[in-house]
């Protein structure tokens, strides 16, 4: 039973929204951000990144950062570019490109149903980025960005969103990226009870994506609620987190790949040798991206390899140890490159899968990494079944595309 709520969002005027909505704050660096954002002062990204917009010395963790997120975001509703809607309404957010297409219901899911674990998460947060979130929550009053997340699917909640569709949208234009967004504003009482009816018979939500700012949020209520005293929690705006909720069915997960430092003294042929008792190592591999689970790609010298993981090697019937993120971390980063915990190796660098296989031959070739491999991507079905089983994935194991935009829904907290 998933309580999913409507709220009176803070959002774009029709004329402003293309130039507002941003990608989400940790996708590109504050070099790269700073980029994006040239000749475009109403880009979000002032608000979620807002270290672009202080000197360039200034540190990370700096308050100056925070109270500029403040001062922009407060400019952009001063100056009538951000208006809250007067009544709380569900919302609906379709994104397509490429002949993909997923559409999903944004609203507002509990904090406490979170911290319970009916909203289930497959990551761990790292504490320095969680305190990040919170303290850009905290400084804006607002979570500005919505948590992605997928539910299975159910063919009432689908009728519904179908029949919402049909309708003129709210916005409706293309990014420079290629990803059309499309938004439908439903206010009708009936339809708004429909919808919460609905996701009642929701036994669990699953976050795909955005588990710092779901953890920032969820910590911000939990502060508020000691600091309050307050034991009515469910009618407090600070005790929920905004969500985009999709159908399991329509997602799309790119592949996350590796590439590496040194070869860990080892010679060539010593490297070869030693992969080679876990793994088949084929030579000429043309495709590079491999074509299902449990096959590598693996640049090295100039050349592709395809690696596929021999039986017995791990447990096919553990959820995480089946994943091919973890076969390639216990059985050839760990052993073999002496990467004992990606999260902290400075060795090791994650590309996600929009990049290409290009950018991996790039960092081999010139960017001073030995070894780069590219994975297969991990499905939706597999990220429930570490959830459902309280478990966590390896690191950086799921890239989601598209990826949802800021700027276009924000909630107040205040």
């Amino acid at each position: 039973m998933a309580l999913v709520l409507p709220f009176k969002a803070i959002r774009p005027l029709k004329k402003f929204v293309s130039q507002v909505a941003a990608l989400p704050y940790d996708v590109m660096t504050k070099e790269e951000a700073q980029e994006e954002v040239r000749g475009n002062s109403l880009s979000f990204m002032h608000v979620e990144k807002s270290e672009i917009d202080v000197p360039e010395e200034t540190k990370s963790d700096d308050p100056l950062i925070y109270e500029m997120a403040k001062r922009n975001f407060n400019k952009m509703r001063e100056e009538g570019i951000l208006r809250q809607d007067a009544s709380p309404c569900f919302y609906i957010y379709r994104q397509q490109i490429n002949g993909q297409t997923q559409t999903g219901v944004v609203g507002l899911i509990s904090a406490k149903e979170y911290e319970t674990g009916k909203t289930k998460k497959h990551e761990l947060t790292r504490q320095d980025k969680e305190e990040d979130r919170i303290r850009h929550i905290e400084s804006v009053q607002a979570q500005t960005g919505p948590v992605f997340i997928t539910y299975p699917y159910q063919n009432a909640i689908n009728k519904i969103v179908e029949n919402v569709v049909k309708q003129n949208p709210e916005y409706k234009f293309t990014a420079d990226d290629g990803v059309t967004h499309t938004v439908w504003v439903i206010s009708d009482a009936g339809k708004i009870n429909e919808i919460k009816k609905e996701f009642l018979q929701v036994g669990f939500l699953y976050i795909a994506d955005g588990h710092h700012r779901a953890a920032a949020v969820s910590e911000v209520a939990r502060r508020r609620r000691d600091k309050n005293n307050d034991q009515e929690s469910e009618i407090k705006e600070y005790n929920f987190i905004m969500v985009v909720l999709f159908p399991h069915n329509q997602l799309k997960v790119m592949d996350y790949n590796r590439a590496v430092k040194g070869l860990n003294d080892l010679s060539l042929d010593n490297y070869l040798k030693k992969i080679s008792e876990k793994f088949t190592i084929n030579e000429n591999f043309k495709a590079k991206s491999p074509q299902k689970l449990h096959d590598f790609g693996m640049y090295l010298n100039g050349k592709w390899y395809k690696l596929t993981a021999k039986k017995g090697i791990y447990d096919e019937n553990d959820p995480v140890a089946s994943l091919d993120a973890a076969i390639l971390q216990e059985s050839l980063l760990a052993p073999v490159l002496d990467i004992k915990d990606p999260r902290t190796d400075n060795r090791i660098k994650f590309i996600g899968g929009i990049r290409g296989m290009a950018e991996l031959e790039k960092l081999v070739d010139k960017d001073g990494f030995a070894v780069a491999f590219s994975l297969y991507p991990t499905s939706v079905e597999q990220i429930m079944k570490v959830a459902d089983a309280g478990a966590i994935m390896p690191p950086k194991s799921t890239w989601f595309e598209p990826k949802l935009r800021s700027g276009i829904f924000i909630h107040d907290l205040s």
